[in-house]
């Protein structure tokens, strides 16, 4: 900090070539204008004024000085531009991650509305349900599902999901309605990653294993094959809503579905949350509900 004091003293002096004029426009007094530069001076053994009661005026030395003191001044007016900005319209790049699915159905929408809205934005959005090192990798935030993992990144709810068990009624009619835990082990169960399904009982979580002729690890899959009255699913809403509401798959055990889980935003703690990001944030937040 020592170099720079004085800069903007001398600068101002050589530009109204008057310490009075140079004093009124920084807001400080003349006598303190008069101390800086000279001890800038000092400092530099070189003399950047020529002063007489009528004049001051700047040597050859002091106008090298100069241009290159407004070159550095004139980079931290733009500087200070260039946040300013970013807090109005956001700009540059921004990297993010979400899940597959969710993020092809929710995240990556929302994201293309954001760009519309603030097209000199430049978006990396990598789509993986693996857990990716944030800082290592250089991303400004991840979307992640259900329950957090102990961490040093910092969380914003964004949404939840609700998981529901539910099956076509031409399965039903055929193998009937299960309406307990324990009756599906004589159902066939369509497994995703996971050879149990997560329930929750009397207030507490029961994790209930289950069978059946089809595994796979995409949820489209599973839900095709239940639409297609092959088995029993249990999916998020973003799967099978639309099949609930318009009638193809019935919601089953009810009464033992888990409480909703949340929907995050997560970034690392010790990153400043850039402009952007936030409102990138507060855009997704707001849409979400």
């Amino acid at each position: 900090m020592f170099m720079w004091e004085g800069v903007s003293e001398f600068v101002a002096v050589a530009e109204a070539e008057s310490f009075t004029a140079a004093a009124k426009r920084l807001g400080i007094s003349t006598a303190q204008v008069s101390r800086q530069v000279s001890a800038l001076e000092a400092r530099l053994s070189t003399k950047l004024f020529y002063r007489t009661t009528r004049k001051v005026s700047v040597t050859e030395a002091g106008q090298i000085y100069y241009q290159h003191c407004r070159q550095v001044l004139d980079g931290l007016e733009e500087a200070e531009r260039t946040i300013t900005n970013l807090q109005l319209a956001p700009r540059g790049k921004l990297r993010i991650t979400a899940p597959v699915t969710y993020g092809e159905k929710t995240i990556a929408p929302l994201v293309n509305d954001f760009v519309l809205r603030y097209p000199e934005l430049e978006v990396q959005l990598r789509l993986t349900n693996q857990t990716l090192d944030l800082v290592a990798e250089g991303y400004d935030l991840a979307v992640r599902l259900g329950k957090l993992e102990d961490s040093s990144m910092m969380a914003k709810r964004l949404s939840s999901r609700t998981q529901f068990v539910c099956a076509s009624q031409d399965y039903l009619s055929t193998y009937g309605v299960p309406h307990s835990l324990s009756e599906l082990e004589q159902h066939n169960c369509l497994q995703g990653n996971l050879d149990y399904w997560r329930f929750q009982e009397q207030g507490k979580a029961r994790n209930v294993r289950v069978k059946g002729n089809i595994s796979c690890d995409s949820g489209w899959v599973l839900l095709d094959a239940a639409l297609k009255g092959i088995g029993i699913v249990q999916l998020p809403d973003y799967y099978v809503r639309p099949a609930l509401d318009s009638g193809q798959l019935l919601p089953l055990l009810q009464h033992y579905q888990e409480a909703d889980e949340g929907i995050w935003a997560i970034y690392p703690h010790n990153r400043h949350l850039s402009p952007k990001v936030r409102m990138l944030l507060d855009f997704i937040g707001e849409a979400l509900g």
